[in-house]
C-alpha cells in the first residue's frame, strides 16, 4: 500500500502486513454490530454504556478466569499483555497529556524512575512524586500538601521492609482503576455498575468461599512447571497462612486482569475526543502518529522475545518482564500526581436547554500550548 493512503501521517506507508488484517477485523466487527441492531448503533454512539458493559464483561470474565485457572492467569498475563500496557501507560500518561514536553518533569520524574527501572529502592519513586507534585501548575497549598502526604507513603512503604515492592505490586493494579475513574468527568453514573460488580468479585476471592470454589474447579492444579501455588504464594504473600495467602493471590490476579484491560482498552476509549467508536486501522492510525513507527515494533521485538524466552523457561521469562518494566507503576504514581493536582474544577450547573460538551481526560498534546515549561 503506498504512502498515500488517506488518513496516514505524511510520508508514512501504510504497511499491508498491518493495514490488511485490521480491515478484515473492521469488516468483521462491521458484520457484528449489524446483526445486533439497534443495540450495536447505542454501542457504537454511546461512550459511558459502551465502557460501563465492558469493564463489567472484563471482571466477570477475568472473575470467570481467577476460579478455573489463576495460576495460568498470573503466568501467561505479563507474557502476552505486559509489554502493550507499559507501552499505553508512555502514551496516554506522557504522550497525550504532554507531560514529556515539560522539561521540569524530565529530571524530576525521569531520574527517580531510572533509578528504580535499575533496580532501586521504591521510597525514591515517591521522593521524585513529590518533587513532581512541587511543579504541578495549581496553588502552592495543594502542591505542598500533596508532597507532604507522598512523602509519608514513601516512609510508609520504608516501614514495610522487604514486603514493599510486593505491596506497591498489589496496590498498582488498584491504581489504574483510580485513573480511569478520574480521567474524565461524566454526565451519568453508569461508571458505578462495574465498579460494584468489582468489589463483589473481590470479596469473593477473598472469603473462603472463594478459595473454595477455585479449589473445585481444580484451578489451583493447572500451572506451567515451576509455577505452582508455592512459588506464587512467596511471591504475592510471602509470610501469611496458606489459606489466607492463597485468597490475596487470587485477588491479585483478577485485578491484574483488570488492569490489563483498563490500559489496553477502557482508557483509550475515555480518552478519545469523541463519544463514537473508531475502527482499528484509525486506532492504529493513531498509534503510530502518536509514538512512531520505530517504537511500535521496537515494541512488538519485546514482546516477541519474552514469549519465545517463555516457551524455554516462563518462569524466568516472566521475573525478566517485571525487572524491566519495574519503574512504570511510579510512572502510573507521578502522572496520576500532576492529572489530580492539575485537573480543572467541576464547571458550574448549566441552564436547562444549554448543551454541555463533554470532557474526554487531558488535552491531546496538539491542543496544550508550547510556551509553557
Amino acid at each position: 500500500m503506498s504512502a498515500s493512503t488517506p488518513g496516514w501521517p505524511a510520508g508514512a506507508a501504510a504497511s499491508p502486513t498491518i493495514v490488511g488484517p485490521l480491515g478484515l477485523a473492521d469488516r468483521a466487527r462491521r458484520w457484528w454490530l449489524r446483526r445486533l441492531g439497534r443495540a450495536g448503533r447505542v454501542l457504537v454512539r454511546h461512550r459511558e454504556l459502551r465502557v460501563a458493559m465492558m469493564f463489567t464483561a472484563v471482571v466477570v470474565t477475568s472473575l470467570l478466569g481467577t476460579l478455573f485457572a489463576p495460576l495460568m492467569l498470573l503466568a501467561l498475563g505479563p507474557i502476552v499483555w505486559g509489554v502493550p500496557h507499559v507501552v499505553s501507560d508512555i502514551r496516554y500518561l506522557v504522550v497525550r497529556t504532554g507531560y514529556g514536553q515539560r522539561r521540569p518533569l524530565w529530571l524530576l520524574a525521569g531520574v527517580p524512575l531510572l533509578w528504580d527501572g535499575l533496580g532501586g529502592d521504591l521510597v525514591w519513586g515517591f521522593v521524585g512524586a513529590a518533587a513532581v507534585a512541587l511543579v504541578a501548575r495549581t496553588p502552592l497549598r495543594r502542591r505542598l500538601l500533596a508532597a507532604a502526604s507522598l512523602l509519608l507513603c514513601g516512609a510508609a512503604f520504608v516501614s514495610l521492609g522487604s514486603l514493599d515492592e510486593i505491596v506497591f505490586g498489589h496496590l498498582h493494579n488498584v491504581f489504574a482503576v483510580a485513573l480511569w475513574w478520574m480521567w474524565r468527568r461524566r454526565r451519568q453514573r453508569l461508571h458505578w455498575i462495574p465498579i460494584v460488580v468489582l468489589v463483589m468479585a473481590m470479596a469473593l476471592l477473598l472469603s473462603p468461599l472463594g478459595l473454595y470454589l477455585a479449589r473445585e474447579f481444580g484451578g489451583m492444579q493447572r500451572h506451567p512447571l515451576l509455577l505452582g501455588p508455592t512459588v506464587q504464594l512467596w511471591r504475592l504473600a510471602p509470610g501469611l497462612p496458606p489459606n489466607l495467602g492463597l485468597r490475596l493471590v487470587l485477588a491479585f490476579c483478577l485485578m491484574q486482569s483488570v488492569h490489563y484491560a483498563m490500559w489496553l482498552h477502557m482508557l483509550p476509549d475515555e480518552a478519545r475526543g469523541r463519544s463514537t467508536t473508531m475502527s482499528f486501522r484509525a486506532s492504529y492510525r493513531d498509534l503510530r502518529r502518536d509514538l512512531g513507527l520505530a517504537a511500535i515494533v521496537i515494541a512488538a521485538i519485546i514482546t516477541a522475545g519474552i514469549a519465545a524466552w517463555s516457551l524455554l523457561d516462563i518462569k524466568m521469562a516472566g521475573d525478566g518482564y517485571f525487572r524491566m518494566v519495574r519503574f512504570h507503576g511510579l510512572l502510573e504514581v507521578m502522572a496520576g500526581v500532576l492529572l489530580v493536582l492539575e485537573r480543572p474544577a467541576r464547571p458550574r450547573p448549566v441552564e436547562s436547554g444549554q448543551a454541555r460538551r463533554s470532557a474526554s481526560g487531558p488535552a491531546p498534546r496538539e491542543h496544550r500550548g508550547r510556551g509553557r515549561s
